[in-house]
């Protein structure tokens, strides 16, 4: 449980110092200038600073040290040797904060790494089990008509099964290769040129049905991880078949550096209510729907060092990836 002053904004706490030096000025100064009784009182105070508040803030308390404890010493008429040893005092419990507060930022950093690694190891296994969700449906479907149908067809029936067995076991072999999140809690990206055009055409080859329209130059080619943005592009396109209305229309363009993915349905569109969820973890309130979906898009897309938006149409719904083309230095590449 948080202590109260953990629950401050930034550097908040540093106000409780001040009265904190202050109750050390007057115990200085009442019990008749006993440096060694109150000297550890100000390691002390440096000491919680060093915990609650930045760097730079450690340094400015030096100016209210030197007024509280220094101060009643003189006011007291302190021998040299005493005023000596309190000039050395203040420095030493300064170095004992900075140490202090370097080692806490650490140990901050690195377990905000660590959630960070936990957060997509476990957007991983969600988004795998959401998107793994579509060609099993697709496997069920195949073989109820293998047990039902007539003979005629069955070799079309069963490619088709195999081709979603086989992109089951592409989901599985990526989504859990959890060597691909670096120690920073960042997805590692295999960064390939690929000629876009055919990277959509075999991802929307998935998809149930003939109603997805790819609009895209085939001699676009941009730098991305096939995988990641072949997820992108079904979770998108898969959106747009459920919960709108065919065509579903597929556009990539690449323009002053910035490369846009465009899907748009022509359904109802999103209630204003819904937009600012669309693409947060859990963020939908379709019956049935897991939500989980448009988030993906959105974390995927922030790992190419892009975003994912929501743009209102009329008699539709567009949803829009950019990502910078290259991207960034920042971007973890394998």
């Amino acid at each position: 449980m948080p202590l109260p002053w953990q629950r401050w904004p930034a550097n908040a706490p540093a106000l409780l110092a001040l009265p904190a030096f202050a109750v050390l000025g007057f115990s200085t100064w009442a019990f008749g200038g006993m440096a060694a009784g109150t000297g550890p009182f100000l390691v002390l105070i440096f000491a919680w600073a060093a915990l609650h508040v930045r760097r730079r803030l450690l340094v400015a308390f030096v100016a209210p040290a030197l007024a509280a404890y220094l101060v009643p010493l003189i006011l007291t008429d302190q021998p040299p040797a005493v005023l000596g040893s309190a000039a050395v005092l203040l420095p030493v419990a300064l170095g004992v904060a900075l140490l202090i507060e370097a080692q806490a930022r650490y140990l901050r950093e690195d377990r905000a790494r660590l959630a960070q690694i936990d957060r997509w190891r476990a957007a991983l296994v969600a988004a795998l089990a959401h998107d793994v969700r579509s060609p099993l449906n697709t496997v069920q479907l195949v073989l109820e008509e293998l047990r039902d149908g007539p003979e005629q067809g069955r070799g079309e029936l069963i490619e088709r099964a195999l081709r979603q067995v086989a992109r089951m076991t592409h989901l599985t072999a990526g989504l859990l290769d959890l060597d691909r999140i670096d120690t920073q809690g960042r997805l590692v990206l295999q960064l390939r040129p690929w000629p876009v055009r055919a990277v959509v055409t075999a991802a929307v080859a998935h998809l149930p049905g003939d109603d997805v329209v790819v609009e895209i130059d085939p001699d676009l080619v941009l730098t991305l991880d096939r995988d990641r943005f072949e997820q992108i592009v079904v979770n998108l396109v898969g959106n747009g078949l459920r919960h709108g209305r065919p065509p579903v229309l597929v556009r990539v363009t690449a323009d002053g550096g910035t490369a846009t993915l465009a899907v748009r349905d022509h359904g109802p569109g999103v209630p204003a209510a819904a937009r600012s969820r669309l693409f947060t973890r859990f963020g939908s309130e379709t019956p049935g729907s897991v939500g989980l979906g448009l988030w993906i898009v959105g974390q995927l897309a922030q790992a190419h060092g892009g975003e994912a938006h929501f743009e209102e149409v009329t008699g539709g719904a567009r949803m829009v990836v950019t990502w910078p083309s290259p991207p960034p230095a920042g971007v973890r590449r394998a």
